[in-house]
């Protein structure tokens, strides 16, 4: 976000459950915190934001193991990003950790991942790597950066751009 700032966007949201989280980066960007659009809400939840261009999730998805959040996800990328716009998602990789900070995961190869996604956006282009935590533990994660779809009439979600 420092940076998409730092270049001059002017319509940036950030969604974190977190108030803490929230907090810790508006007080980070000082001034420049007035220039993002701060929802505080679970991302697959009760919320709406303005039309985005770009889409950027680094390792939320793979925390959705229940089919119905996936759908709901899915549901708020349909309604959030305009036809064209793009989507940069992060989850853990086909061989990555089964489990993170206790919790189930989802893993995803570059193919997975393309299908969970793909009554919405296209693939562009993925990549794997290797990440190394603070504490040298080594994880796989899949990216992928895809085009939102035109929505087709009728489907309840947003058609403009």
């Amino acid at each position: 976000m420092d940076t998409l700032l730092a270049r001059g966007l002017s319509c940036v949201t950030v969604l974190d459950v977190s108030e803490a989280a929230l907090e810790r980066a508006r007080t980070r960007l000082g001034p420049r915190a007035s220039a993002v659009d701060w929802l505080r809400a679970d991302v697959t939840g009760d919320w709406h934001s303005n039309p985005v261009d770009v889409w950027h999730d680094r390792a939320v998805f793979h925390f959705l193991t229940d089919p119905a959040d996936r759908a709901s996800y899915l549901k708020h990328v349909a309604a959030t990003v305009k036809p064209g716009g793009h989507l940069i998602v992060a989850t853990f990789a086909a061989d990555g950790p089964e489990r993170c900070s206790g919790l189930p995961v989802v893993r995803y190869s570059p193919e997975a991942l393309a299908d969970e996604f793909r009554d919405y956006a296209t693939p562009i282009r993925t990549a794997e790597e290797r990440h190394v935590t603070p504490t040298g533990v080594v994880q796989a994660f899949t990216y992928s950066l895809m085009r939102a779809r035109q929505r087709p009439s009728g489907t309840g979600l947003r058609t403009e751009a």
